[in-house]
């Protein structure tokens, strides 16, 4: 193809993916779960008069409907006379009767409260105001001090599930810490505690943490998230607006099993699909990071988002999600072991066939009528497996290992479900020839890099 053509296909797939863009944004609002970190909490307890007010209010509307259905049903008894009496007794007491409860949800509670923290994200606070400046103040980056200076940008949930010697390792969302120049630890005690992060995932949207956990005397388990049933009892444990309200406990159930839904990057690119645990348990902001747990004590998911809202601003209540524990322990191990999580690559660029004008679809890609998904190969790196299985430049990717190739996440997804050195089949298309081949797959890092708003890379 001549360079007249490459540039055409470059510049008005550029329009084309700005639109295709847009679109996916608007769709996404209706599905796309947000992520549940918190900002700090606001000081006042803005939330507690806000429920107390709806209390008061919800039972004066009570008082005044009651009262008016005593006056229809009393109406002649309103000269009655009030009993005289004595005010000198005051002999009203407390019932002696003492309720023992020890209900199963209470000590799986106690099982895993001492594991719960609280995890704080520290950045560097910025002094560059206009009104710092005309008053002498140096700005942050010529304060010598304002290096050290850290500020509590959000905060969320964790959890504790391993010891070796005096480490303690904490599993939290890579959301909750991500962006930090610094991580705090506060203990279900209240002792604060330096963390180091140890690796993150963006993909799933996992991160462990290891402090000086010599004090941290619970731990927490792993149960089978394959075995969880929907209906039966779900306990979320975390720190919902701060540590403020530390290892608080939400009582539902599962509400699914496997319930697919999308997920973004910090740009708010979408990056795939991710298959979670829904629940009705409250999930709040800070309960990020925080533990799933079933009735005997054990972590069943790690609690990450919930739906508020849907695009036309309806509100949502109890459709939270938490990743599988299976997912979970698979991942923290490798965070553990490498530091990141190693998947296999093709090592292309492409951009979603969607993006792509029906025009160029014909007169560049030659595609026939009948293709109306897939991806566009954009480049191809020298010696990657793409290149060794023969695909180039507008290659028009349609089926991966037998699985119909959608979009950018579908590709993603089906790609993720191998490992390294796996050999899988693709079916492409070549100046609209259609074609099979096999590609051995090799490594990439776990942080998936978008090179424009249209075009990724794996």
């Amino acid at each position: 193809m001549d360079n007249n053509n490459n540039n055409q296909f470059n510049d008005n797939n550029n329009d084309n993916s700005q639109e295709t863009n847009n679109n996916q944004t608007t769709n996404n609002s209706e599905v796309t779960p947000t992520p549940e970190t918190p900002k700090r909490p606001r000081k006042g307890l803005t939330l507690t008069k806000v429920a107390v007010t709806a209390a008061v209010a919800g039972l004066l509307g009570g008082g005044v409907a009651y009262g008016g259905i005593n006056y229809i049903n009393n109406s002649g008894l309103n000269d009655t006379a009030v009993p005289s009496g004595s005010n000198k007794t005051g002999n009203t007491k407390t019932s002696n009767v003492t309720v023992n409860v020890n209900s199963q949800s209470t000590k799986a509670f106690n099982q895993v409260k001492g594991a719960m923290v609280s995890v704080i994200n520290l950045q560097k606070q910025s002094n560059n105001s206009t009104l710092g400046q005309l008053f002498g103040q140096e700005s942050s980056s010529t304060s010598k001090s304002s290096k050290a200076a850290l500020e509590e940008a959000s905060e969320g949930s964790g959890v504790v599930y391993k010891k070796d010697g005096n480490t303690a390792y904490i599993v939290t969302n890579n959301h909750v810490v991500s962006g930090s120049s610094a991580l705090r630890v506060v203990t279900s005690s209240g002792k604060q505690l330096q963390a180091k992060l140890v690796g993150k995932d963006s993909v799933t949207d996992l991160a462990v943490l290891k402090v000086n956990g010599a004090d941290l005397k619970t731990v927490a388990s792993f149960g089978n998230s394959d075995k969880i049933r929907v209906g039966e009892t779900a306990l979320a444990i975390g720190s919902p607006l701060g540590s403020q309200y530390a290892t608080s406990l939400t009582e539902g159930i599962i509400s699914a099993k496997k319930r697919t839904v999308e997920t973004t990057n910090s740009a708010g690119t979408q990056t795939g699909n991710a298959t979670v645990i829904q629940t009705d348990a409250a999930i709040n902001p800070g309960n990020s990071g925080g533990a799933l747990i079933n009735v005997a004590g054990q972590v069943v998911g790690i609690t990450s988002s919930k739906i508020a809202s849907d695009a036309e601003g309806t509100s949502v209540e109890g459709m939270g999600f938490a990743i599988p524990s299976n997912e979970v322990v698979n991942i923290i191990n490798q965070l553990v072991k490498k530091g990141k999580v190693v998947r296999p690559a093709l090592g292309i660029t492409y951009v979603d066939l969607a993006n792509v004008s029906s025009s160029q679809q014909k007169s560049i890609l030659k595609l026939p009528s009948s293709v109306e998904n897939g991806v566009v190969v954009m480049s191809a790196s020298a010696g990657s497996p793409a290149k060794k299985a023969g695909l180039s430049k507008y290659d028009v990717i349609t089926e991966m290992g037998g699985h119909q190739i959608s979009d950018q996440s579908t590709l993603r997804d089906i790609l993720y479900k191998y490992k390294l050195n796996d050999t899988v089949s693709m079916t492409y298309y070549h100046n609209g020839k259609k074609k099979t081949t096999s590609v051995k797959l090799t490594e990439t890092s776990s942080q998936l890099k978008t090179t424009t708003s249209a075009t990724s890379e794996s």
